[in-house]
């Protein structure tokens, strides 16, 4: 009768035992952290290890004080913990050489990636730093790899952390469902190439608050297939600003909607709030609203571009991505070119239901006052806006 009780007792409580919180250090699967020996197999058996466990939560655990050099890991999914935590506490780095990474078929473009998770969190107090300046002076060669790319996944949570210098992107959101991206500080020379802070594309229901962003290109840049995205109390500069785009490359069909920018600080950015299309291009960009900005010696406040050409010979087209129901409200600060508003839509697929409400912006040049440029738009003002601005 006792051992049958105990064996009672002890199929109740397995649930328990099955379900408890388990953390597994990087260290205790042959890491070093030395940030010279390469600790890239060490930690993929971390990660499996981690991914394989059947419990309520798992944890991949880089402790504090070391710095872990790896090469690209593809960390995969679907794992079994119902909910997986990558807690970085220490730094994460790249080899110092782009002749040194080795990349599957001569393919750098992730560093690290996480994919077919449901349930994941990466975050902590440490550093992923991808060591890019030698990336960035190279003209041509390898693709550069984007930092850390999150892909086909659900449930993602990025917090705390720190990424500096990365070749590329630093963060890439491509396919995910349900994200909350917070406290991130991302940091890179205003002079390297398309280091984009945060890039979303393909993905719906993401959150971005509380992030102080300054790199080469768009602090935060929002590609097709973005919907249901809400951005708030963001800090920019250096930087492209936020954009919505580009859209419509080479004829491509892209949607974009439901996006809300609320509160957001540029500093000495090229860009503030911006829309940017492709001549040619197809599909829409709607429902925008950037509320709350403050723009600091911007070279282009307010800015909606469907004329957009980066480094290409472009020719005219008829069809273009239609822009509508975009509301500028609450933008203030100064504008270092004597533009500070522009609007340049296509007269065969003009822009429709721009709404600029209580828009204040200056010259930051002395003496100079600051104009608006509008061209085959349709829309509202209202309250006061300075400059003035007058639709077709």
């Amino acid at each position: 009768m006792l051992s049958f009780l105990k064996v009672f007792i002890f199929l109740l409580l397995l649930p328990v035992v099955l379900s408890k919180p388990v953390v597994n250090n990087v260290l205790s699967y042959g890491a070093i952290g030395d940030g010279l020996n390469d600790d890239t197999s060490s930690l993929l058996k971390a990660w499996e290890a981690t991914c394989k466990l059947s419990a309520s939560s798992a944890t991949m655990y880089f402790p504090p004080n070391r710095v872990f050099l790896t090469q690209p890991l593809l960390l995969k999914g679907p794992c079994k913990a119902e909910f997986v935590r990558v807690e970085i506490n220490g730094t994460i780095t790249a080899p110092s050489e782009p002749k040194n990474w080795k990349c599957g078929s001569d393919n750098c473009d992730t560093w690290l990636h996480f994919s077919h998770i449901d349930g994941i969190e990466v975050s902590g107090s440490g550093t992923i730093s991808g060591r890019g300046q030698k990336w960035w002076d190279m003209k041509r060669g390898k693709d550069k790899p984007a930092a850390l790319r999150v892909t086909n996944s659900r449930n993602v949570r990025l917090s705390g952390l720190r990424f500096k210098d990365n070749p590329k992107m630093h963060i890439v959101l491509n396919g995910v469902q349900t994200a909350y991206l917070s406290y991130l500080k991302i940091e890179a020379p205003g002079h390297s190439p398309n280091t984009d802070g945060i890039h979303i594309g393909d993905s719906t229901d993401v959150h971005i608050q509380h992030c102080n962003i300054g790199t080469g290109d768009d602090c935060i840049s929002i590609g097709g297939g973005s919907k249901k995205l809400r951005i708030n109390d963001i800090i920019c500069g250096p930087g492209h600003g936020i954009s919505i785009g580009s859209l419509g490359k080479h004829g491509d069909y892209d949607e974009v909607d439901d996006v809300e920018v609320i509160g957001a600080v540029f500093t000495g950015t090229t860009n503030g709030a911006r829309i940017k299309t492709w001549q040619g291009g197809k599909g829409y960009a709607r429902n925008i609203r950037f509320e709350h900005i403050l723009c600091q010696n911007c070279d282009n406040p307010i800015i909606i571009d469907q004329f957009y050409c980066d480094h290409e010979k472009c020719e005219d087209h008829d069809s273009a991505v239609k822009v509508s129901n975009v509301k500028f409200v609450n933008v203030m600060g100064t504008s270092k070119r004597e533009t500070a508003v522009k609007i340049e839509c296509s007269k065969t697929v003009p822009c429709e239901d721009i709404v600029l409400d209580t828009i204040h912006l200056r010259s930051s040049q002395e003496k100079k006052k600051a104009t608006s440029y509008s061209s085959n738009a349709r829309g509202e003002v209202i309250g006061e806006v300075v400059p003035k601005v007058f639709f077709n």
